[in-house]
């Protein structure tokens, strides 16, 4: 009997993570399809609106579901959650799966909702600019990962407040998206880029936002893990 509550928090961990995905994930690259729409594409607005939308999603999804789930909502998030040892190992699978899915299952909404209205950017997908090559795409994507990473980890190991979680987080993600965004459409989250990708057919350079966000994510995870080993070492 004592299993029963413990699986279904289980069960409600993940649900939350895949919510919290699929709301990012329509959210974010909604706000890049409207770009042209709004005659915004490739202005100083358009780019702020697009940081805006996906910094305050994810705020937002931190104050409501991170109490309950960590709100982690994004897989490389997730590998530098259980590589910094601040997820349990048995999430990490399931939280993968669940937010993949989530992203996926925004991209077909997407496409169901846009694809009507002749939408020209492949469903927000992530791209590089035409400046940028692959390997450089890959080094900006792990960069920005993993300073949006270590700012998750940071305020899931010294933050109680959940507002202030929100507010650290959401502001990197904005910061971070208005410096990498013109240069490769700043994905940072596997689950986000691959939604979108799927649903338009648009695998251009998607390798890119699968490595670079991973490689992040890792980075981060194991320099959190030393940060925090020796800071308890000299307590």
């Amino acid at each position: 009997m004592a299993n029963g509550p413990v699986r279904s928090n289980y069960a409600k961990k993940c649900i939350l993570e895949f919510l919290g995905t699929y709301a990012l994930v329509m959210a974010g690259p909604s706000s890049v399809i409207l770009l042209p729409m709004l005659s915004l594409s490739r202005t100083p607005e358009g780019l702020i609106l697009v940081a805006l939308t996906f910094g305050g999603s994810v705020a937002t999804i931190i104050v409501l579901l991170g109490e309950h789930s960590g709100a982690v909502i994004n897989p490389a998030l997730t590998l530098a959650a259980a590589s910094a040892r601040l997820l349990k190992g048995n999430l990490v699978i399931p939280y993968i799966m669940f937010q993949t899915a989530g992203g996926i299952l925004a991209g077909l909404t997407l496409r169901l909702v846009f694809a009507p209205l002749g939408d020209t950017t492949s469903l927000g997908s992530t791209k590089l600019a035409t400046s940028i090559n692959p390997m450089t795409g890959i080094a900006l994507e792990t960069l920005g990962t993993f300073v949006l990473a270590v700012s998750a980890l940071a305020a899931t190991a010294w933050v109680r407040r959940a507002r202030v979680q929100a507010l650290a987080v959401g502001g990197t993600l904005a910061i971070i998206i208005l410096f990498i965004g013109p240069l490769t459409g700043a994905g940072f989250n596997p689950a986000r880029s691959l939604g979108p990708a799927l649903a338009s057919e648009y695998f251009s350079n998607l390798y890119v936002y699968m490595v670079g966000p991973i490689l992040g994510g890792l980075l981060a995870g194991l320099l959190f893990r030393q940060i925090l080993i020796k800071n308890l070492s000299l307590e």
